[in-house]
């Protein structure tokens, strides 16, 4: 199953990505007389059981098959999955080994984490800002872990039982802005530095998400290539240590650290520039696409 919010006529609206089309879980609802009629993918996450979102995903078969309030996905303008998220985005840092390294740093021995805003959330094709207060613009692709359960203290072992689904992001960075503040909140906070989805895919559709392979190209050219079986903590260990005593909800967003061949680490550094477009790619999830733009 993969769940997307696509936009129609300025409308914002959560879909199911059945085939070649998307197809409107609100209809569906509606129309089946489902007990729960998601208007959002929040209310998707929190409200719907799973025994109802898989009805919902047979039904959207049927109804791609008969074109039945289908819109082409090749023409559906995909919004980022979750707009605009409740809470900041938490995020894992330096979570490969390599990618400490050519950062200059050492493996951590224990999660390394920090934020992004809400403000910084974008959606597939949209641009990127190349904000003028950086000259050092950078890229990093990451799988994302959205939690499906509200939970504390959670045990490592039933950790993935908390996973709604899975996403991409990319987790764009000022490096200059980095260093001039210290730590990583400003440099990674602008607007436009979260360009997240281009859907969520289900959990039971990733049997794994330690045997995953990580790309991102740069106008085509391949920077990184990794599988997220060389992090250094993997997600169950991540949320368990986020867990604890600290309240995870339904809809929070983790993003599980970028691998080596950021720009930062090339000799000499590769920056994005405008025009530049980048293509995050994640085994079994899509290719989450963005440009770079001058600001407005």
């Amino acid at each position: 199953m993969r769940f997307c919010t696509y936009q129609v006529q300025g409308d914002a609206r959560v879909g199911i990505v059945a085939g070649d089309s998307v197809i409107d879980l609100h209809a569906i609802a509606r129309s089946e007389r489902l007990p729960h009629a998601p208007a959002t993918m929040l209310d998707l996450i929190t409200e719907v059981p799973t025994l109802e979102l898989r009805a919902m995903a047979r039904k959207a078969e049927q109804w791609a098959q008969s074109k039945r309030a289908a819109v082409p996905l090749a023409r559906a303008r995909l919004l980022a999955p979750i707009p605009r998220p409740r809470k900041n985005i938490m995020c894992m840092g330096r979570n490969y080994a390599e990618h400490a390294r050519e950062s200059g740093n050492a493996p951590p021995e224990v999660p390394v984490f920090f934020t992004k805003p809400p403000t910084t959330v974008v959606g597939p094709h949209a641009p990127v800002m190349r904000h003028v207060v950086t000259e050092q613009l950078d890229y990093e692709v990451e799988l994302v872990a959205i939690i499906g359960r509200r939970g504390r203290n959670i045990a490592p072992e039933r950790a993935l039982d908390y996973v709604f689904g899975y996403t991409i992001m990319n987790d764009v960075t000022a490096r200059d802005l980095q260093r001039k503040h210290m730590q990583w909140f400003k440099g990674k906070s602008l607007d436009t530095f979260a360009p997240m989805g281009p859907w969520i895919v289900d959990r039971s559709a990733v049997s794994n998400p330690q045997a995953l392979r990580l790309t991102m190209r740069v106008n085509g050219e391949v920077r990184q290539n990794s599988t997220t079986a060389n992090m250094i903590f993997t997600v169950a260990q991540m949320i368990a240590v986020l867990s604890a005593g600290m309240t995870l909800e339904p809809g929070d967003i983790l993003a599980t650290g970028t691998p080596e061949g950021v720009g930062m680490g090339m000799k000499p550094p590769k920056w994005l520039q405008v025009g530049d477009e980048m293509e995050a790619e994640i085994e079994g999830i899509g290719v989450l696409r963005n440009r770079v733009a001058a600001p407005r």
